[in-house]
C-alpha cells in the first residue's frame, strides 16, 4: 500500500509538470541600420535584460527601397506571428507583410497598399499591429503624409503626417484605410495599449521640430476618439514606443536616437512615469521594434537555428 501511494504521489507530480505551461518569454523585433539587412530579434525572461538572437530572421524582399525597419509582430490566438515593416522611405503606397509559425520559416512576402488610394501619398511609416480581442480582428496603424491635406502648421507639407488605420480578420481582405488620429501636429509612431474593455492609451511621438519627444492619449476604444494628450513624458530626440506589462506596471521602451541608446519609462497609470532606463540592457545596435510574448519551445529553437547559423558561418 505504501509502495503504491509514492507510486501514485509520483504519477501526480509527473502529471502536473506535463500540464504546467510553457514558461513565458519576451521577446523584442529589430533592425540594425541601414535597415536593408532585415529582422533581428532579442529575448528576455524579465523584460529588462535582453539577449541578442541576431539576424536577419528574414530579409526584405517588398518595396521600392527593400528595407525593413519599425517591424511590429503580434501572436495570434493559433500561435502565428504576424509581422509588418516599414518597406521604404517613401514612394511605396503600403507597408510589408510576412507570418511565421516559429519565427525562422517565413511565409512570402507582400506589400498591403493601404494609401494606393491617394497617390500624393508621400509615405507609409512604422505600421503598429493591434489585435482587438474582444472583436477578434487587428488593427494596423501607421503615418502618412498628404500635402495640403491639413492644416500646416509649423511642418513641412512633406513632413506633416498623421495616423491612418486598417482592420483585417486574415490579412487576405482589409477594412478601408480611415484617419485614426489628427492632433492637429504632425504625429507618428502610436502604439495603441488596453488597459481594459473601455479603457485605451495611445502612445505617440509628436513629430513637430519643437518637440520630437514622446505623449500619450486616452480613449475608449482602440480606435478612438483619443483625447487629452499629454506633455511629453521623454526628452527630445526619441521616437519608436513600444510597451511591456509587468508587475502591475507599464514598461515603455523607446528610442533615443540621438544619443545612440534605449530609453524605459516606468508607468502605474500614464500620469506619473519614472525613468528606469538605467535597469534595461539592450543589444549593441538594437534599433526600434515590438516586444511580444513567445514560449520557452520556441525560443529553443531560435537559439539552435542561431548556433547552426554561426557555425555555418
Amino acid at each position: 500500500m505504501k509502495i503504491r501511494s509514492v507510486y501514485i504521489a509520483a504519477l501526480t507530480l509527473l502529471l502536473a509538470a506535463s500540464c504546467k505551461p510553457a514558461r513565458k518569454v519576451y521577446m523584442f523585433s529589430t533592425f540594425r541600420e541601414p535597415a536593408d539587412q532585415g529582422l533581428y530579434l532579442a529575448y528576455s525572461y524579465d523584460g529588462l535584460n535582453w539577449a541578442d538572437l541576431g539576424g536577419p530572421w528574414l530579409s526584405p524582399q517588398v518595396g521600392k527601397q527593400k528595407v525593413m525597419r519599425d517591424p511590429s509582430v503580434v501572436r495570434s490566438p493559433d500561435g502565428t506571428f504576424q509581422l509588418v515593416w516599414t518597406s521604404s522611405w517613401r514612394g511605396d503606397p503600403g507597408f510589408g507583410y510576412a507570418h511565421s509559425k516559429d519565427l525562422i520559416h517565413w511565409s512570402a512576402q507582400k506589400l498591403i497598399p493601404v494609401m494606393a488610394y491617394d497617390t500624393s501619398t508621400i509615405n507609409v511609416w512604422a505600421p503598429e499591429l493591434f489585435y482587438d480581442q474582444f472583436r477578434n480582428e487587428y488593427i494596423i496603424i501607421w503615418a502618412s503624409t498628404i500635402p495640403y491635406k491639413f492644416e500646416k502648421g509649423i511642418e513641412e507639407e512633406n513632413n506633416n503626417h498623421r495616423m491612418y488605420y486598417t482592420v483585417t480578420r486574415d490579412f487576405e481582405t482589409f477594412s478601408e484605410t480611415k484617419l485614426f488620429l489628427d492632433p492637429k501636429f504632425s504625429v507618428i509612431d502610436a502604439v495603441i495599449a488596453e488597459r481594459g474593455k473601455d479603457d485605451y492609451v495611445l502612445v505617440l511621438k509628436d513629430n513637430t521640430r519643437p518637440e520630437r519627444d514622446i505623449k500619450v492619449a486616452f480613449g475608449p476604444t482602440p480606435l478612438g476618439p483619443y483625447e487629452h494628450i499629454s506633455a511629453p513624458f521623454t526628452g527630445k530626440f526619441t521616437e519608436g514606443p513600444t510597451l511591456l506589462k509587468k508587475d502591475n506596471a507599464w514598461y515603455i521602451f523607446y528610442d533615443a536616437y540621438q544619443q545612440k541608446k534605449y530609453g524605459v519609462s516606468r508607468t502605474t497609470d500614464f500620469i506619473h512615469f519614472e525613468d528606469v532606463s538605467s535597469s534595461a540592457h539592450l543589444p549593441e545596435g538594437h534599433k526600434h521594434g515590438t516586444i511580444f510574448e513567445a514560449d520557452k519551445p520556441t525560443l529553443k529553437r531560435l537559439i539552435k537555428e542561431s548556433k547552426k547559423r554561426e557555425k555555418d558561418d
